[in-house]
Formats: C-alpha cells, sequence, structure tokens
C-alpha cells in the first residue's frame, strides 16, 4: 500500500565495461577489499548485494534471520550509508519533515551484513569451471535450473578471481570484491525522454539532494519575485509546473502549493494569489495507474487548492524561462507557451544504468528474471526491485510494477531464494497480491484503496500517516518523522532556505550522477 519509489543513485566513473558474459572494468582496479580469501572465508559463502534501497535492504535483513553467522558473508554495495524513504520526499520539499529524518542508516539496522561504500561499475560473471553441488542439496522445483552450486572451499579460491565485482568510491579510487553469490538491486532514476531543454533546466525528485535543492529554488524564486518591480518578470517567477500526474507528481503538487501560499505571506510584495502551480500529465486522468475514483478525488483536492490540471497534455519544450505544453490527439496538436523559471520532471522512473553496463538481458531497460529471481543467462546472480523486470503472475506474467510495493515484498522472496542456493530451505516463485495505494496531499487530505476499499479526506489521512510510520524500517526514524508533524501542525513549516546566492541550479543527471556508465557496445 505505498507509491512508486526509486532507486539507488551512482557515482560518476570512467570504468568501460563491454557485452559478454564476463563484464570487466577497462583498467585493472585497486582492489583495497582482498579478493583472495583465507581458509575461514572461503568456508563461508559470500553474498554481496548491489544497493540498499527497499528492496536490498529487505533482502539482508531477511538473509540475517534466514542464514547462520556461519553459513554465509553478507555485504551490501552503496554509494550513501542509508536508505531513503521515499514516499515522504515531497515532504522535504514543503518543510514538513526534516531531510535526514527520512534517510535510515544501514549499519544501524543491519546487524551482520558489511557495507562497502561506493557504486558498482563493473562485474566478473564467469561462472568457476569446477563449481560443485553441495551434499545435501535440494532438487529445484520445475522449470527452474538447479539452485547454484556452493563451491568447495579449495575451489573457491582457486576462481575467486574470475567472480567479483568493481566498486568505485567517492574519491575515484576502485576495488574488487569477490562473490559467491551476486543479487543486483540498484533501484532506478529519473525517466529523461529526449525532450529539448530537459537535461538543462528541468529539477528533478529521486533522491535527498533534489529534494532539498527544490526547496530551496522555489523559496529563491519567491524571494526574487518579492524583489522585482516587473510584473512579467514577478508571473513567472511565481509559476512552478510540475510534469507528471503520477503518485510522486501529485503529491508534490498538492504539497508545494499550499506550503509556496503560506510562505508567499511572510514576504511584503506577494500575495498568495500570485502563486501559481501547474500539473502537466499526457493521460486524461489523474494517477492513472490506480483506480479511477483515486484520481477524481485527488483532482478535486488539487483543484480546491487552485492547481491548475493540465490533462492530456504533454511538455515538448523546456527552456530558461518558460515550458512549451502540448494539447490534443497526435495530430492536431495545440501549443501554449508558459513563463516559468521552475519545471520538476515527475513523468516516471527508468532502471538504473547499471543494468545496461554489465551488458546482460534487459526488457525495457530491465534485467531479465524469471520469477525466482534468477538471470538466466549467469550462473549465481539475482536481480530484484526496480532494475529487473521480475516476472508478476498477478499480472499474467507481465513484469511487476516499478513500486515501493513490489520492492519490499521482492526483498523478502528473493532472499529465501538466495537461501536456497546456498542449502537453506527451498526457492519459491514471487507471487503478488496487491494491498492498495495511498497518496499523501497534505495537511488533512489524501486518497487511498486499502484492499479495495477508497478512502478519502481526514480518514484516509490518518491511515496514510500511520501507514508510512508503520513502514520506516527504524523506530529512530519513525518518532523523528512523527515528531515533525506534530510540530509543523503546531508552528507551521519553515522557510528559511539554504542554497547560497549564485549557486548553480543542478541538473537531473547531475543529481542522481547517471551520466556514469558506458553502455556496452553492440
Amino acid at each position: 500500500m505505498v507509491r512508486s519509489v526509486p532507486g539507488t543513485r551512482e557515482v560518476p566513473t570512467t570504468a568501460t565495461v563491454r557485452a559478454s558474459s564476463t563484464v570487466r572494468a577497462s583498467t585493472a582496479p585497486t582492489p583495497t577489499w582482498p579478493v583472495a580469501r583465507g581458509r575461514e572465508q572461503v568456508a563461508r559463502p559470500r553474498v554481496v548485494v548491489l544497493g540498499g534501497g527497499f528492496a536490498g535492504l529487505r533482502l539482508l535483513r531477511r538473509l540475517e534471520l534466514l542464514l547462520p553467522a556461519d553459513r554465509a558473508e553478507l555485504i551490501v554495495v552503496s554509494p550513501v550509508d542509508h536508505l531513503l524513504y521515499t514516499s515522504l520526499v515531497p515532504q522535504v520539499c514543503a518543510s514538513t519533515v526534516e531531510p535526514r529524518h527520512l534517510a535510515v542508516s544501514l549499519p544501524a539496522v543491519l546487524r551482520r551484513t558489511l557495507l562497502c561504500l561506493g557504486d558498482a561499475v563493473a562485474a566478473d560473471l564467469a561462472a568457476p569451471a569446477d563449481a560443485q553441488t553441495p551434499a545435501g542439496g535440494l532438487a529445484a522445483p520445475a522449470g527452474l535450473a538447479a539452485p547454484a552450486a556452493v563451491a568447495a572451499p579449495a575451489a573457491t579460491a582457486a576462481n575467486v578471481g574470475r567472480r567479483t565485482v568493481t566498486v568505485r568510491a567517492a574519491d575515484g579510487s576502485t576495488r574488487a570484491i569477490a562473490w559467491d553469490r551476486l543479487v543486483i538491486a540498484a533501484g532506478s532514476v529519473t525517466a529523461t525522454p529526449d525532450v529539448p531543454g530537459l537535461a538543462e533546466h528541468a529539477l528533478g525528485l529521486k533522491n535527498l539532494d533534489e529534494a532539498v535543492a527544490l526547496r530551496d529554488h522555489v523559496l529563491s524564486r519567491l524571494e526574487l519575485a518579492d524583489a522585482t518591480d516587473d510584473p512579467r518578470r514577478r508571473g513567472a517567477l511565481c509559476t512552478f509546473v510540475v510534469v507528471g500526474g503520477g503518485y510522486t507528481g501529485t503529491e508534490l503538487a498538492a504539497q508545494m502549493a499550499a506550503f509556496t501560499r503560506r510562505a508567499a505571506t511572510a514576504y511584503r510584495r506577494l500575495r498568495p494569489a500570485d502563486v501559481r502551480w501547474l500539473l502537466v500529465d499526457h493521460s486524461p486522468r489523474l494517477l492513472h495507474d490506480l483506480a479511477p475514483a483515486l484520481g477524481r478525488r485527488a483532482a478535486r483536492v488539487l483543484s480546491r487548492r487552485g492547481i491548475e490540471l493540465r490533462l492530456g497534455t504533454s511538455a515538448v519544450r523546456i527552456g530558461p524561462d518558460s515550458v512549451t505544453l502540448a494539447e490534443g490527439g497526435s495530430s492536431v496538436r495545440r501549443h501554449t507557451r508558459v513563463a516559468t523559471h521552475t519545471v520538476v520532471w515527475c513523468a516516471g522512473v527508468r532502471a538504473s544504468p547499471l543494468a545496461a553496463a554489465l551488458g546482460l538481458p534487459t526488457e525495457h531497460g530491465r534485467i531479465v528474471t524469471d520469477e525466482f529471481f534468477r538471470v538466466p543467462s549467469v550462473e549465481d546472480v539475482f536481480a530484484l526491485g526496480d532494475i529487473a523486470a521480475v516476472p508478476d503472475s498477478a499480472r499474467g506474467g507481465a513484469p511487476a510494477g516499478q513500486t515501493a510495493q513490489h520492492a519490499v515484498r521482492q526483498g523478502a522472496a528473493a532472499a529465501r531464494n538466495v537461501a536456497a542456493s546456498l542449502g537453506v530451505g527451498t526457492p519459491r516463485p514471487y507471487r503478488h497480491r496487491d494491498l492498495g495505494f495511498v497518496v499523501d496531499l497534505g495537511g488533512r487530505d489524501a486518497v487511498a484503496n486499502p484492499f479495495g476499499v477508497t478512502l478519502s479526506g481526514p480518514p484516509a489521512a490518518l491511515l496514510t500517516r500511520g501507514y508510512h510510520l508503520a513502514s520506516l524500517p527504524a523506530t529512530a526514524n519513525r518518532l523523528r518523522v512523527a515528531t515533525d508533524w506534530l510540530l509543523n501542525a503546531a508552528f507551521g513549516q519553515e522557510i528559511t532556505h539554504y542554497v547560497p546566492s549564485g549557486t548553480q541550479q543542478e541538473t537531473i543527471a547531475t543529481a542522481e550522477h547517471t551520466g556514469i556508465y558506458r553502455t556496452p557496445k553492440s
């Protein structure tokens, strides 16, 4: 019962990868972690998880329960030391929640897992030639290849150099980490189609850096509008356009419209009526992935808050001071230019660029897996979450959606299958049952359909807030977020911002570090 989320960000690298069953960096890494392991380490197979988001964290927490300490060594590779609870990121923009209160510390919630800070930029996926099935290994169910073998100590030591993942740290150094099971859960990034000006001028909302930057950018536009004597420039500075009427875009527009109109009262030359918000989506209805009743109720809330809904409309060009919108069908397009200095792009996500960099088979950019999360083309490699096209039996075998609900459930299910590949338990296919969705519109407004029951208004808001508190993986974060809500209810949101004057706006690619991999040559 959660919204779309997003995934893990990456750090720039110059590593080169090529498409084959073996993927290597173009230059030999400097392994600061021991690739060759000692006798004690060899006796314990090493499970390396790429990504500490919803899917990766849930998988590791379950593996820590399923696998005794002497059965496996667990490592997570992540560019940050926390999971970001992205479902509440719009509330960071609206000053409802402090940014760090949504960052769940990985070392605090993972008791046995070793954290390796950095980005996985390449992997060697060659299987050991002399791997053997362990004694007492479990038979695979029909339609699934036999569980990948746990190599004997001598075999693992001899072949460890052929099964490594290359990690690039923030300082540019690289290291090689050996693995016996590789789990790819690197998440997703903002989808950025080829719209002129999008890469240069639009803002994203996928991580804390982008959320804080957006909040500061919006407040700085209001300050500039308060200082100008030109009515046209003031109008453009006070106009904000959100592209994408899904969970994130709808929540952002609803909460930011209320926040900025309250903030406008703090400026002597601005009025709340000067602030203008537009929500643009190509679909004819809001929240088109959800039940129509939820979209209609959310649309009424947004209209009541003065947000202009431009449905059946696409952004076709974005400039530094305007956005061009196109309405109508494919043959008849009416173009409208809207003067604005702020365009926020929330129109979907795509798999992390790591999927393409590894050279594995993909479907619409997502790594192809079977229903047991195994990558069919290589041994001992699993993939899940937004980066993977995991078949969903509830959708006739179509890939599961890129939502937190799927990521969390896949993490638990994949942990069982990874443990089974190490001789603990039996593998089971992924089966998904939709629990419904919640959309927080700020204040006393929300829409939700738990177990198919449509709710809106205060009951939905109470359910939504309670669900988010229950879903946060750490008690400390729950208490901090609940305290933020109470303080804002009593005193209102802060309207101070941190960005220094003259700071250049970051692009989506810069903020999310998406331009870091070289795709394999075909």
